[in-house]
């Protein structure tokens, strides 16, 4: 599937869980719902991915997870937060870096309108 397009099918599955469920519950509950309407489209993702460090030559576990890793290509971190900070995007950032992933998305689930807590992050250069 295209990058664009997937993209937006996701970004529509979490204002689908949005709209049922409303900004306020903590971040576990967003993702458990997340997967559960992944699953209901019919996209494929993996959830709590691990991601290791390669650091000369050996691969170290440095307790990195990645909330949602959509179709092998999508880093989906989900937040409920008053506002993005600086950190997210960095720590977005550093997935993309460490996986090679091209496209990250943002969700913030608290806020009265989804789409004002959506932020796209690709290749280091932030939508």
């Amino acid at each position: 599937m295209e990058i664009n397009e997937l993209t937006r099918q996701i970004i529509g599955a979490a204002i689908e869980v949005h709209r049922e469920m409303g900004p306020g519950l903590l971040e576990s509950s967003y993702q458990i719902c997340m997967r559960q309407e992944l699953k209901l489209r019919g996209i494929a993702f993996e959830h709590e991915k691990d991601l290791p460090l390669f650091y000369k030559g050996v691969y170290l576990d440095c307790g990195y997870r990645l909330d949602l890793l959509v179709a092998g290509q999508v880093i989906v971190e989900i937040k409920s937060i008053k506002a993005f900070d600086a950190v997210h995007t960095a720590q977005m950032l550093t997935y993309l870096r460490l996986t090679g992933c091209k496209v990250g998305l943002l969700i913030n689930f608290n806020v009265p309108v989804l789409i004002d807590g959506v932020k796209r992050v690709v290749n280091g250069f932030n939508e």
